[in-house]
């Protein structure tokens, strides 16, 4: 049977790698995320960087506001394992700053950095000590005149705005780059991201910036990465959200896991609940997935509220419960293993999937035949 992610044909672009990240070609679509603390609070950057990285997350963004922030990147970079990017705006000269810190990405915004003569600044240090850099439009800080041309075709005004700041770049001589093309309107994001996807070959970083709460949020996100995605376009992807990084994160990875565009991590399949329920679905469903959040080998993971349909429905998933009077049923593969008390039913679901990652961890390690 075909798989259903052969579906999907991704656009092959340009790879570069970003402290060791492959980036665009046939590279894994990564995940990003950005901290949400001053940086120059050493500890706490730290700390947050360490919780993304515990949940998936490859490359992590942090925002460089003023020299304090500049002048802390190298201490970070030398406490984390990931990637480390520089977000930067207004202050060419924090560009330049960062990149003597070692940083392993930059991040500029051409509509607000100062100009051509100081964008070639960045890329010719860029250049010389092999650092790739994001051109990032956003509809919020477009050059003047685009935005003036443009009325109410934001689209194509981030677009043009693109291709004029690509070309400056190329013109200086370097090819290490990523585009972004972002703004908080869903279907601007997906015209200009479309209609640039023709036009250039560099790897699409995906967004929809300030797309709200974690609610709405997820939402908005979920809807334009994930069309984007299901055409083939885009090799690395941020959720933009108001709220913790860690959901960021995990959103991420869940768009990704529903196009079966990645597979890491846990997958719940869990019914929405209905009069034959009986079992606490919502909040069991909710607990698995909380306390199975550190697993890294790909399992789906099955919470059905009734044992008629439970098996059947859920028959693709590795493991999963289904309710029933006082009791449970523990089913594996669509096939019923066993029966569980109604109070140890979560316990018994948690164990097995960890049960589930270590056999599935030992079948990776094989032990090579000798050859005398």
């Amino acid at each position: 049977m075909e798989k259903e992610n052969t579906l999907i044909k991704r656009k092959k672009t340009r790879q570069i790698i970003l402290g060791g990240v492959k980036i665009g070609g046939n590279a894994p679509i990564s995940v990003q995320s950005m901290t949400k603390c001053n940086t120059y609070d050493i500890k706490d950057c730290v700390s947050q960087i360490n919780a993304l990285e515990a949940y998936g997350c490859e490359i992590v963004r942090v925002a460089v506001p003023d020299k304090k922030s500049a002048f802390c990147l190298n201490k970070i970079k030398n406490k984390i394992n990931i990637p480390l990017v520089a977000d930067i705006h207004f202050n060419s000269e924090l560009a330049l700053i960062a990149l003597d810190q070692g940083v392993d990405g930059l991040r500029i915004n051409p509509g607000n950095i100062g100009g051509k003569k100081k964008i070639i600044e960045i890329v010719k240090k860029a250049e010389k000590i092999k650092v790739p850099l994001r051109i990032g439009i956003n509809s919020g800080s477009l050059e003047k005149d685009l935005h003036n041309k443009y009325i109410n075709k934001i689209h194509l005004a981030m677009v043009e705005s693109a291709i004029r700041n690509i070309k400056i770049v190329e013109d200086a001589g370097f090819h290490e780059i990523k585009v972004s093309l972002k703004s908080p309107s869903v279907l601007s994001c997906i015209l200009a991201y479309r209609i640039l996807s023709e036009k250039i070959n560099y790897p699409l970083h995906l967004g929809i910036t300030e797309a709200g709460t974690v609610f709405s949020g997820t939402i908005k996100s979920s809807i334009g990465i994930g069309i984007l995605l299901s055409e083939g376009i885009g090799d690395t992807i941020r959720v933009s959200l108001s709220g913790p990084s860690i959901e960021e994160v995990r959103v991420g990875f869940q768009i990704l896991k529903a196009l079966n565009l990645r597979n890491e991590g846990i997958e719940i399949v869990s019914c929405p609940g209905c009069g034959r329920c009986e079992i606490d679905v919502h909040n069991i469903a909710k607990e698995v997935e909380e306390k199975l959040s550190f697993i890294k080998a790909p399992i789906k993971v099955a919470v059905m509220g009734c044992a008629v349909n439970g098996p059947g429905e859920a028959k693709d998933a590795d493991i999963g419960i289904a309710g029933s009077k006082k009791e449970g049923i523990l089913f594996k593969n669509g096939q019923v293993v066993r029966k569980v008390n109604e109070k140890e039913i979560l316990d018994v679901l948690i164990s097995e999937v960890k049960k589930l990652e270590d056999n599935k961890a030992a079948d990776q390690i094989k032990i090579p035949l000798s050859s005398h």
